[in-house]
């Protein structure tokens, strides 16, 4: 008898034991369930929700293993220890075990804690509410580490995938059933419970915090500048100040959150989700659109010189309108979070209104919340809120078309 028949058998032995929810949980995350239909015809799909979710982690993947990469190089680069990359995205510099070590010493525990608590706190409620363990976890736990900085301590991770799961999602009914994109829900509890742990300019390079520290304790040290490229226009700089070229925003070799910096990994990985019908594509380019529209409006405001240099809304208006798409977490939100079936409009009329409004709010926190110019999680999190409003005057809109028809034709 194998693991399989030996996990199926458990799973009948305590059918309508409380634990119930617990053996099942873990056969179906190992295997297919053993039941299947015996009589009358079904239509039967190749998808389900197990395969949906293994295909936006297979998506997930490439930047999950570039950020560890990029994690080690944007270490050793600030502290010094290697030069910037002049190879192109196939740089041995950036390619090398050293940058992996310290991607791997600081990434994969994010991934284990973030699986962990958040499975456990799942099964928990499985096993209250005597419902079975859905696979909707799989994705948010792969999510959340790639949207927070590097260092980010552990404990502060498990108490917010503790608030996540259980506000965010567990008290709406669990899976399919929540309002607000769990990975956001817990990224926003994060920023606002902890903020010095999520923004400034030390805390997206591992080991930044740290040196600050020993400066500030009289050590003679060089500092760590981890600010990203937000952070230095929020504060000011101009795009022609910048020490990042076009290629490095887009390649990704650039300060950021683990799995946000590479564009063009993003980039494919949206395509591989359109292509495997599981991401709306209306979205993406509609919040593309969005984000494009707003850029040209600041930049049109600093054309026609109505703000000045000195202003501190200055830089990132200054920015070229498609420079916002390759900086920020702008893709990363559009393509993984935005797209998030349950939480997203549901028509399509209505996904273009919703993903067209997630970009222009997105750049416009971005212009006017110097404080935290990272927009994309709170412009995703407002509109999961109006999504179920979109829609509804949607439908309305077509019900009172069908309306007008029938009454011509009665007429």
């Amino acid at each position: 008898m194998g693991l399989k028949d030996k996990l199926h058998k458990l799973k009948l032995k305590y059918k309508d034991k409380k634990m119930a929810p617990a053996f099942n949980a873990i056969h179906t995350f190992l295997y297919l369930p053993n039941e299947i239909t015996h009589s009358g015809a079904h239509v039967r799909g190749a998808d389900d929700l197990k395969r949906t979710m293994n295909t936006v982690i297979m998506a997930l993947v490439p930047c999950l293993i570039f950020g560890m990469f990029n994690a080690g190089y944007q270490h050793h680069l600030a502290a010094g220890e290697i030069e910037a990359v002049s190879g192109g995205f196939f740089s041995s510099e950036f390619w090398s075990f050293a940058n992996l070590t310290v991607g791997l010493w600081k990434v994969l525990p994010l991934v284990i804690v973030s699986y962990v608590v958040g499975l456990t706190v799942e099964v928990i409620f499985a096993v209250i509410k005597k419902h079975e363990v859905e696979e909707g976890y799989l994705v948010t736990g792969m999510l959340v580490p790639l949207i927070v900085p590097i260092d980010t301590p552990l404990w502060m991770l498990a108490v917010a995938v503790i608030f996540g799961v259980v506000i965010g999602k567990e008290v709406f009914g669990g899976t399919g059933m929540n309002i607000l994109n769990p990975a956001l829900t817990i990224r926003a509890f994060l920023f606002f419970a902890y903020p010095t742990w999520m923004s400034g300019d030390k805390v997206w390079v591992h080991g930044a915090v740290e040196r600050a520290s020993e400066i500030a304790g009289g050590a003679q040290l060089d500092a760590i500048s981890g600010e990203t490229i937000l952070g230095s226009l929020a504060q000011g700089a101009q795009a022609d100040q910048l020490k990042y070229s076009v290629s490095d925003m887009f390649l990704g070799f650039i300060p950021g959150s683990v799995g946000e910096t590479s564009t063009v990994l993003i980039l494919l990985a949206g395509l591989f989700l359109v292509f495997a019908k599981i991401g709306s594509w209306r979205i993406m380019l509609s919040a593309t659109l969005g984000a494009l529209v707003m850029g040209l409006i600041f930049n049109g405001v600093v054309s026609s010189e109505w703000i000045n240099e000195s202003s501190k809304f200055y830089g990132l208006m200054s920015t070229e309108f498609w420079h916002h798409l390759l900086i920020g977490g702008f893709a990363f939100g559009v393509v993984f979070m935005a797209t998030d079936p349950v939480t997203a409009s549901q028509t399509n009329k209505g996904k273009w209104v919703y993903g067209f409004l997630i970009g222009f709010i997105s750049i416009l926190i971005r212009v006017f919340n110097p404080a935290y110019p990272e927009g994309v999680m709170l412009a995703i999190l407002l509109m999961n809120v109006f999504a179920p409003t979109i829609d509804h005057y949607v439908v309305q809109g077509n019900i009172k078309k069908r309306m007008k028809r029938l009454k011509l034709k009665t007429a």
